[in-house]
């Protein structure tokens, strides 16, 4: 079991390895084969008598984005173009900044500065990616290895089902919960309710750090898929490691048992058809998503009338889990609306929870306004709008990994709206670490162009 652990630390040592050799794109390592591994690894070392490890096993991932990033601007030869994403990103990173010392909230310097890193790191993630030399940028390379980690992970799901039971249940999960984060272990099965629905169907992780960090990484993954193997005139080339993937995603999608990702994950491939122009797949989903809705009123009704239960409930909002999203919804529009410019750092999200005195919550929009108000809430709002609406101007003027990257970064964002919308997805490292590498080495790609090459004027 303490390969988990080898395996991260080998990541970082190979990652380290890279930097010295001033390939800041090294880094990638890391960030694909850590951090989805990134709690069970912690959870076994603390397990297996090295809780010693856990305090400099954290703090790895961000040591690496700072050295990166201090290493790719060391090296830059020429000054960066900014765009208008840029200051967003700062602007927002600085505003919060000012929440860690003004006299706002209840929480100390410490509790602060632990939500702060939470929520407002990743504008150091954006820019150790926003200066990455696209030229020496071999894509293909790490999206083959988002796909074989996947499919890794849903490796170890097939184990979970065979021997039904939750992986994190070997892998002290439960302690790890509760002695950095002060979370006893709940539900049917010793880990907490996230790990099942209200009807006692499990809900499997596989080594993520939960069921809807799984599902993310699922719709990461088929975003991935789509620019990996969509080549520059809209055809769709799969080798066998991408077959491969398209399984373990489907497979992978069902078991994790995530509402917001299941529907993302259609969503996704709708607005893939619609992109790429492909009327006729655009027909097969249709005839598809007909085919899907009789197949599980069937499976539903007759197979497992379970599952039936826990979709209904969620369509209906009579489902606890939803319920207590609406509620929690409710209190913290409440709170954003009495308190526009914000609680104060540490008033929701995950040092409230670990302090049972959250406001607010199971919503990352939610959790910023109610920390430091409308203006980073509209700030964050802005580089996703921002993201989406430049993926989508510029991928029929983009070719090679150029493409790759706009597509996979187009379809991202828009399955992560719904996620946003229900859970903390930021906390989630690989998630949020991933996708925010990837927003800069995207802008990066496009700086590199002048407006006439994408026949717009209105991208900077």
């Amino acid at each position: 079991m303490f390969i988990f652990p080898l395996i991260y630390f080998s990541a970082f040592f190979i990652a380290i390895k890279n930097l010295i050799r001033k390939n800041t794109q090294g880094v990638l390592i890391f960030l694909i084969i850590g951090l989805p591994i990134y709690t069970t690894s912690l959870s076994i070392a603390l397990q297996s008598g090295f809780s010693s490890l856990v305090p400099f096993m954290q703090p790895l991932k961000e040591l690496l984005i700072l050295i990166s990033l201090g290493i790719g601007i060391w090296e830059l030869n020429s000054r960066i173009r900014f765009q208008s994403i840029d200051y967003v990103v700062l602007a927002y990173f600085f505003y919060t900044l000012l929440y860690v010392f003004l006299p706002i909230g209840q929480y100390g310097l410490s509790a602060k500065l632990i939500a702060f890193k939470s929520y407002s790191f990743f504008p150091f993630i954006y820019f150790a990616g926003r200066i990455i030399d696209p030229a020496r940028l071999y894509v293909s390379k790490y999206f083959h290895y988002i796909l074989a980690v996947f499919i890794a992970a849903a490796g170890i799901l097939l184990f979970e089902i065979f021997i039904d039971q939750h992986f994190q249940t070997l892998t002290g999960y439960a302690d790890f919960n509760f002695y950095y984060f002060n979370q006893e272990a709940t539900g049917n099965y010793g880990l907490s309710w996230t790990f099942e629905t209200s009807t006692g169907l499990r809900r499997f992780a596989s080594f993520f750090a939960n069921p809807l960090e799984f599902a993310a990484s699922t719709l990461l993954a088929l975003a991935i898929l789509a620019g990996l193997y969509t080549t520059d005139n809209n055809r769709v080339k799969v080798d066998t490691l991408g077959i491969i993937a398209i399984i373990a995603t489907q497979f992978a999608i069902f078991f994790a048992l995530s509402r917001s990702s299941l529907a993302s994950y259609f969503i996704m491939i709708f607005i893939y058809a619609l992109i790429t122009k492909k009327k006729q797949i655009l027909n097969i989903i249709y005839a598809g998503f007909a085919a899907v809705a009789i197949y599980f009123i069937f499976f539903m009704l007759v197979i497992n009338p379970d599952l039936y239960e826990f979709i209904y409930e969620t369509i209906t909002f009579t489902n606890p889990s939803s319920v207590g999203h609406v509620l929690a919804w409710i209190e913290g529009i409440e709170a954003i609306a009495a308190n526009p410019f914000g609680l104060g750092l540490g008033e929701s999200g995950r040092v409230a929870s670990s302090l049972s005195d959250t406001v607010g919550g199971e919503n990352q929009y939610i959790v910023i306004g109610v920390q430091t108000g409308i203006i980073t809430l509209l700030l964050y709002l802005w580089m996703h709008i921002y993201f989406i609406k430049t993926c989508w101007k510029w991928f029929p003027y983009l070719q090679g990994k150029e493409r790759q990257v706009c597509l996979s970064l187009l379809l991202m964002k828009i399955g992560f709206i719904i996620p946003l919308l229900t859970s903390e997805l930021e906390s989630s490292v690989y998630i949020s670490y991933l996708s925010w590498f990837l927003s800069g080495i995207f802008v990066r790609m496009i700086a590199g162009h002048s407006p006439e090459d994408a026949k717009f004027s209105d991208i900077n």
